[in-house]
């Protein structure tokens, strides 16, 4: 794995993209974002038993999954669920499964695919739009279990928890440059892994093996 800044990154074996969203000053005050509390990570199926040990000391209590039921199923084979003793794992998928109709499925690979910047904000707005009950959950852990360290994932950690990520700092008073430059870590978080999610992404009909719209999807510039 490539040597990355800690904090935020926390090596946790077999994760990739796994950091704390805290410690970010918060606009015009002294005061910064709690640490180790919200983590955030691309999907786990490959952790090892050290990966495992890693999270129980950070006190990790819950894994919540973006994913959607569809996703998952289709990708079982090369990241099938994995459950970590200990930890309970919480599904809170943003897209329903009506949302992966091969028609919706084609439409959200060309918004990524666009040119500039259009393409990531109907993407984005999609997220925000569906993913109102799955964040509310989340929400209501920070309420409702304040010293329960949690983690957030969904396939690569980029979009759907990204958009989480920066909800959240946002609502903390976090400014937006800062929370640009926080989304912006997953391009080092998934250095090693991101030719991995390329290949896949060409084989998807949508992309039919375009390689530049599928480095773009991947990217978090």
């Amino acid at each position: 794995m490539s040597m990355l800044p800690s904090p935020p990154f926390i090596n946790v074996e077999g994760i990739s993209n796994f950091r704390d969203i805290g410690g970010y000053r918060v606009s015009n005050q002294e005061a910064k974002v709690r640490s180790n509390y919200v983590y955030r990570c691309a999907e786990p199926s490959r952790i090892t038993s050290s990966g495992e040990k890693r999270l129980r000391d950070l006190g990790v209590t819950v894994f919540y999954d973006l994913r959607s039921v569809p996703e998952i199923e289709k990708l079982k084979t090369q990241t099938p669920i994995t459950e970590i003793p200990g930890i309970e794992r919480v599904f809170v998928p943003v897209f329903s499964e009506e949302d992966y109709s091969p028609e919706r499925i084609a439409l959200h690979y060309r918004h990524y695919a666009a040119n500039g910047t259009e393409g990531f904000e109907k993407a984005y707005a999609a997220i925000l739009k569906s993913g109102g009950p799955s964040y509310r959950q989340i929400l209501l852990h920070i309420r409702d279990r304040p010293t329960e360290p949690f983690v957030v994932h969904c396939t690569a950690g980029k979009d759907r928890t990204g958009m989480l990520a920066a909800l959240l700092l946002s609502l903390v008073g976090v400014d937006d440059m800062t929370v640009a430059d926080e989304y912006q870590l997953t391009e080092f978080g998934l250095v090693d892994w991101k030719s991995t999610i390329v290949e896949h992404l060409m084989k998807q009909p949508a992309m039919e093996g375009n390689r530049e719209s599928a480095l773009k999807m991947s990217s978090a510039r």
